[in-house]
């Protein structure tokens, strides 16, 4: 009884000496629990000012509240005597291992805040990247892009190669240049083909008057001349104008008999000499 007596003395007095470490631990975390609330809503507020990506930002915010709490819980454990170092090193391990098992992951959450936080493309974004990735932007994730492409099936692309290739944006500029390449025969007359295909450009208001559209000699081959023509239009006709006046241009030159370069066919005729019999 004696025994029982002194090991209920001895925890009550352990205890009472504990209660201002205790006391001071539960005012930390309850400040510390206010202090984290209210750095989020001033981090919030300067993402929303300096205009960063909502999923960025939400995505940025919950990993620095993430970070504080876990200080916070190691700070009150440690104020009522608790050893943090194992816990410490065992966060730490965990977080090495977590690290190589997603190792893809996480090359993929980096490219997509490099994506986020520096808009190479936007949502609605027309995008061809040097890895093969081509269609209209729907949609940015931490991980993946989505996108659709021009047969409309949807594609999702992980953003770390994404963050890594050559993209070619050909939305993020109001208007685009179309280029058109016709072989001509050596005997035509390139001011009168250049007229002709002047004239049909300045008829279709979607082609614009300044850049102004051009029509040059692009190159000399073996059997034709290479005429380059180049036009402006804006993105949202760009399509529409290309097409119709890529026909246009071939029926008006086959109306007024300029003759176009063909594939060049030689055939050899050989005599035989007689049978004698």
């Amino acid at each position: 009884m004696n025994k029982i007596e002194l090991v209920t003395s001895h925890f009550l007095e352990l205890a009472i000496s504990k209660i201002p470490d205790l006391f001071m631990a539960i005012v930390t975390l309850l400040v510390g629990l206010w202090l984290i609330k209210k750095l989020g809503t001033i981090i919030q507020s300067r993402f929303h000012k300096n205009r960063v990506d909502v999923t960025l930002g939400e995505f940025l915010l919950s990993m620095i509240k993430v970070v504080f709490y876990v200080l916070l819980v190691i700070s009150c454990a440690s104020m009522i005597g608790i050893q943090t170092s194992s816990f410490v090193a065992l966060l730490g391990a965990a977080g090495l291992a977590v690290g190589l098992a997603l190792q893809g992951s996480l090359s993929n959450f980096a490219g997509g805040v490099l994506i986020l936080l520096f808009k190479p493309f936007r949502i609605g974004h027309q995008i061809t990247s040097s890895n093969n990735v081509s269609g209209l932007v729907m949609k940015i994730d931490i991980l993946y892009t989505t996108l659709k492409a021009g047969n409309g099936t949807t594609i999702y692309a992980p953003n770390g190669p994404l963050a890594n290739s050559v993209i070619n944006n050909t939305t993020d500029n109001e208007i685009r240049q179309a280029e058109y390449k016709v072989k001509l025969s050596y005997n035509t007359n390139i001011d009168t083909v250049r007229k002709i295909v002047l004239n049909i450009l300045d008829l279709d208001s979607r082609i614009l008057k300044t850049p102004a559209p051009t029509v040059l000699v692009s190159s000399l081959e073996d059997n034709a001349i290479v005429l380059l023509i180049r036009t402006w239009s804006k993105n949202d006709v760009f399509w529409a104008a290309y097409h119709s006046n890529f026909q246009l241009i071939k029926e008006t030159l086959e109306v007024n008999e300029i003759q176009m370069a063909g594939a060049k066919t030689e055939i050899h005729v050989i005599n035989e000499p007689a049978s004698n019999s």
